[in-house]
């Protein structure tokens, strides 16, 4: 049946594949790197290791994930934990290949530059989320009971804001997180900050 659930470690591989198929502003990038890995060891599978009670994923029939969500509660701790354990441990490889091109150099600098406090906007709203939704879970709803269900989790542990950044380019998730009430922040080019108050119900 079709629903909601917390992400169990047999949804790893599901859950990487949606990254994958998502990651070029929403549309397929399968193929588009030297290695499709690299997506999700950047934009989803460290926040599994980390947090994956703050994990939840949108099931189909066959209760195979067809979009996640995750997060990290604290930004700064966790970025200080992405850059002096997770990269250095799964993205060395790549980081001494080199890159195929200027995107994938841009990915793995991004991603060995992460750091505690490089995002301004993650003191005041500490939490940050990845969101994605293959195309038979789009336009039915369930993004927007993804976040509910986050942010009724994050309340819960007295987490008092939450943002996240988007591709300056995806018009459809831009519109998408100014309806569920997050408000756009300054951003780096290329990208869309948006970020919430959450405050007690």
């Amino acid at each position: 049946m079709t629903g909601i659930r917390l992400y169990r470690p047999t949804d790893r591989e599901a859950v990487a594949d949606i990254c994958v198929r998502t990651a070029d502003d929403g549309a397929d990038a399968t193929g588009m790197l030297s290695d499709d890995a690299i997506w999700p060891t950047i934009f989803v599978l460290p926040y599994l290791e980390r947090h994956p009670d703050l994990a939840f994923v949108v099931t189909d029939e066959d209760d195979v994930a067809i979009g996640y969500i995750v997060c990290a509660p604290e930004t700064r701790e966790f970025e200080d934990w992405f850059h002096d354990r997770w990269w250095p441990a799964h993205g060395a490889a790549w980081t001494a290949a080199g890159a195929a091109h200027d995107r994938e150099a841009g990915l793995l600098r991004y991603a060995a530059e992460r750091k505690a406090g490089a995002e301004p906007y993650g003191d005041t709203y500490p939490a940050h989320l990845h969101i994605d939704l293959l195309p038979a879970a789009q336009g039915q709803g369930w993004g927007r009971r993804l976040i509910d269900t986050l942010t009724t989790a994050l309340r819960e542990r007295g987490v008092s804001g939450l943002h996240l950044v988007a591709g300056a380019g995806n018009d459809g998730a831009l519109a998408f997180y100014r309806r569920l009430g997050f408000v756009p922040v300054p951003s780096p080019e290329g990208a869309q900050a948006f970020a919430r108050e959450l405050r007690a119900r």
